[in-house]
């Protein structure tokens, strides 16, 4: 079994609407590193999108799901419950930003998680419009799609879309929108577009992920939670890549002195395990009806079991800290870096949760074609590297925070070659 012959079998037997970046097939992987089916080794800075953070295979979570396995692997939660859904539950609610009562529900995937979102929204408030912002992204369902801000490649030829989703500039200063600019588009959506008395929530990653690590500044989050008081609208979190150790906090939202009503959350939860979950003040949490929320595998025994390990690890490995550490060591080197790589105009980002963007010098314009070279330099030298933003001119970093030092050391080796080999 090779890489070449895996490739023509996928092409022939899978659609090529499930883009994949690389061209060779993972056999085994371990903390930080994995190996193809050919033995050669890479550098793992990707982490299954920032599902990661606690690595590859960690052994606690590894024992965790072992010991699920041998009592059942699934009963469906909403037939015959079981207590470890309850116990995850109840650490969540305990985790999370506010100090006010809480309930927590879990599901499958990112997507799941931000449709029951908006559906527990619309449940609590009687209204049914729901604003987001470029740049973000929210899934690739039909309401993750209406609220994503990113046209290519995730709404092309998929419309039309679910009514009643509004858009507004997410504040980036430097690409030219302030935090007044985004606030006071949400001020002419209410004038010019939809009653705010309509308006069930407003959405927002943090930082948003596919859109470039842009992080919400502090008076944007505080306005838009006073804006939401004001007509009753709910605030959502989006906290599926943020959370779990990343920005160096458990959530991003604890860097912020501002509580959201419902959060979503995934990706890390469960260390590489499909779990994803909604977390809300209490009375928000029970406005649906028995039956409105759930799923068939929501829950499922093994990721639970693994995502109970996660937290552990995360507090025994003090992951939040490990974060700052790593994310402060890859920035001194990027900004080291910059003399000999003009293309890079920003470096960015909470944690550990990091971000390169780069444009053209003589002109200033987002340069996708110099992040591709990097990218493409980067994963033929052995480093996986993943790249975002609405102008596909950024390298975002997603290394797992388990990595041992001198893997990251080696990483950071390869990124320095990559990125003034690009230059030449």
């Amino acid at each position: 079994m090779n890489n070449a012959d895996l490739q023509k079998r996928k092409d022939a037997a899978t659609p090529r609407g499930v883009g994949v970046m690389c061209q060779f097939y993972a056999e085994r992987a371990l903390n930080a590193e994995l190996w193809d089916v050919e033995g050669r080794r890479y550098i793992d800075f990707a982490a299954g999108i920032a599902v990661l953070n606690t690595g590859h295979r960690h052994p606690k979570l590894m024992a965790a799901i072992e010991q699920q396995l041998g009592k059942f692997t699934h009963t469906c939660y909403q037939v015959v419950p079981y207590a470890q859904y309850v116990e995850l539950a109840e650490r969540i609610n305990q985790l999370t930003p506010g100090k006010h009562a809480k309930k927590t529900a879990f599901f499958s995937s990112g997507a799941e998680a931000v449709e029951n979102a908006i559906k527990i929204a619309r449940a609590a408030t009687g209204r049914s419009a729901v604003i987001a912002f470029a740049g973000g992204f929210h899934g690739r369902t039909m309401m993750g799609m209406a609220l994503t801000g990113k046209v290519a490649p995730y709404k092309i030829g998929f419309g039309p879309f679910p009514a009643e989703i509004y858009h507004a500039p997410y504040p980036v200063e430097l690409h030219g929108v302030s935090v007044d600019d985004a606030i006071n588009a949400v001020h002419t959506l209410f004038k010019a577009d939809v009653d705010p008395q309509r308006v069930a929530a407003i959405i927002l990653e943090p930082v948003q992920g596919e859109g470039g690590f842009y992080a919400a500044p502090p008076a944007f989050m505080k306005a838009l939670r006073a804006l939401c008081d004001q007509h009753g609208i709910l605030l959502i979190a989006d906290e599926i890549q943020t959370g779990f150790a990343r920005t160096g906090k458990l959530f991003a939202m604890e860097h912020y002195d501002v509580v959201p009503d419902l959060m979503t959350i995934a990706k890390s939860l469960a260390g590489g395990m499909p779990l994803s979950a909604v977390c809300g003040r209490a009375e928000i949490m029970d406005a649906p009806n028995p039956g409105g929320l759930g799923g068939t595998y929501a829950g499922n025994p093994l990721a639970i079991a693994s995502a109970l390990a996660v937290i552990d690890v995360i507090e025994e490995e003090q992951l939040c800290q490990r974060a700052n550490v790593l994310g402060d060591r890859l920035k001194e080197t990027l900004q080291g870096l910059r003399s000999a790589v003009p293309q890079i105009s920003d470096v960015r980002g909470p944690g550990a949760m990091i971000a390169m963007e780069f444009a053209d010098p003589a002109t200033g314009e987002p340069d996708a074609v110099f992040t591709k070279k990097v990218q493409t330099l980067a994963l033929q030298k052995g480093l996986v590297l993943l790249t975002c933003g609405v102008y596909s001119n950024v390298v975002r970093f997603l290394f797992p925070l388990t990595i041992e030092d001198h893997v990251m050391d080696e990483a950071l080796a390869i990124l320095s070659a990559a990125l003034k080999e690009a230059t030449a």
